[in-house]
């Protein structure tokens, strides 16, 4: 792909989004957002404690020994508390450690998984009320999803991940506010930002770990942006525009019109878009996932009737989950898999399903799933909506020459098809119960649904800090 290395743009806008976050309230919060932010909090936290079954997870903390970190600030499950920036880069890693996380569609970012971290530790820091910690988070999030949508998938495509370029500027926005920061505080924190903004997508090349680490990373940085912005220290006054820019750098040939866009910002509630995931996968493979399963039981398809396998998709989604297809048909490892939309689609084709089971070593060794995974195409299908939602299909080629095809516009769990409230508690209690029991995790599902009520999130933090009984 070639892209332009102008970027444009028609104002500052790190002051139109300091302006507006000054500004925000709940009162300007729909109660309908307000609600399913809850939902998106009780979500992160459930992977969080499921994260903990895994070795990366267990590395990843034994890491902070190896340096230090002292402090008071809560890491999810464990009683031991650790340094402030420790525990939301550690946070971070878990939300997002086994990409289940929810993922805000039209910008591709994980938006919960560095704001919600970043909002946490000061909260937890200064004694703020749940309602704070809530609209933090929420600030966060429509911020990041508001930067991730003008680049319009470039990200993926230029080698960045938009979770970890984009979300520092959304938590260092509601980090600065809650740390007392006014409007010049908080440009000023935004232009430092930019200098901690990171995340290759090198993971895709041999299913590594470090995908993991970019929205803790990105609520660590924040934190540390935003104690500069608050203390004067001078940052570039635009981070967004300019030769050396956000755009120009992350996203080259991205326009952006300041007053559009910041008009936009707690208008149009980007969180109504943001997609919880039913799958522990790429969201970019659910839809035909879905599309697998509904034509394997409208048909009672058993592996043995199916030839050939056709995954529709974008062809803007190939490079993360479709090549190189020889690599994707048979996944090396757990997180490659993740990312493998063949391996999907064979599994649930296969087994009638898609868990975290399913990506264990045993699993990716299933013969059946593996031959028929070598027996899967894909092809760019005009009918996606990607960006704006992640569509995709399945066309299958029986050995009697018949053909069935589904096709889902809207991936479930996005706008328009959003999990229900049970649907979200039944995904949390199983993620939960991986390390803690039933009792702890019904309980803390109570609290995180009557967040806003807590006059201090130390009530919420307790429960976080269960030590987890079946850590890897």
């Amino acid at each position: 792909m070639q892209v332009s290395h102008l970027t444009q743009q028609t104002g500052p806008l790190s002051r139109a989004i300091a302006k507006r976050a000054i500004e925000l309230n709940r009162s300007a919060v729909p109660d309908d957002v307000w609600e399913y932010l809850k939902l998106c909090l009780a979500d992160a936290v459930g992977i969080a404690f499921a994260s903990r079954h895994y070795e990366f997870a267990r590395k990843a903390l034994d890491s902070l020994g190896l340096l230090g970190s002292a402090g008071q600030s809560s890491i999810i499950g464990q009683e031991a508390p650790a340094a402030l920036r420790d525990a939301a880069m550690m946070n971070g890693l878990l939300i997002h450690g086994l990409d289940f996380d929810d993922t805000h569609l039209a910008s591709v970012v994980h938006c919960t998984a560095s704001a919600f971290p970043a909002a946490l530790a000061i909260a937890e820091q200064r004694g703020m009320s749940g309602a704070d910690l809530m609209l933090a988070t929420l600030m966060a999030i429509e911020v990041d999803a508001m930067l991730g949508t003008q680049a319009g998938g470039v990200f993926q495509q230029v080698g960045f991940h938009p979770t970890g370029v984009v979300g520092v500027f959304g938590a260092t926005v509601a980090a600065a506010k809650l740390l007392g920061g006014d409007g010049d505080a908080l440009v000023r924190a935004q232009g430092v930002a930019l200098s901690l903004s990171s995340g290759s997508m090198a993971f895709l090349d041999d299913g590594s770990w470090t995908k993991r680490l970019h929205p803790g990373w990105a609520a660590s940085s924040a934190l540390q942006a935003a104690a500069l912005g608050v203390s004067g220290f001078e940052g570039p006054g635009e981070a967004y525009g300019g030769r050396f820019g956000f755009y120009a750098l992350y996203a080259p040939g991205t326009s952006v019109e300041t007053e559009r866009v910041s008009a936009s910002l707690f208008n149009d509630w980007a969180l109504r878009t943001v997609a919880i995931k039913p799958y522990p996968i790429c969201h970019f493979n659910h839809a035909p996932v879905d599309s697998a399963l509904l034509l394997r039981h409208k048909h009672e398809l058993t592996p043995d009737r199916i030839d050939t396998v056709t995954i529709l998709l974008d062809e803007r989604q190939f490079g993360v989950v479709v090549n190189p297809i020889e690599g994707k048909r048979e996944p090396s490892s757990e997180y490659d898999a993740k990312f493998s939309v063949p391996y999907a689609v064979a599994t649930a084709l296969c087994k009638g399903r898609f868990s975290l089971a399913d990506l264990e070593d045993t699993a990716r060794s299933d013969t059946e799933v593996l031959a028929l995974a070598q027996r899967i195409e894909c092809i760019h299908d005009e009918r996606s909506r990607y960006p704006a939602a992640f569509s995709g299909g399945v066309k299958i080629r029986l050995t009697d020459g018949s053909e069935v095809e589904h096709f889902e516009a809207v991936n479930r769990g996005a706008e328009g098809q959003l999990l229900s409230q049970d649907q979200v508690r039944k995904k949390f209690l199983d993620n939960c119960v991986l390390t803690i029991s039933i009792e702890s995790a019904e309980l803390l599902w109570n609290t995180m649904m009557s967040l806003d009520e807590l006059k201090d999130v130390s009530a919420l933090t307790a429960l976080l800090r269960e030590e987890v009984n079946r850590a890897a």
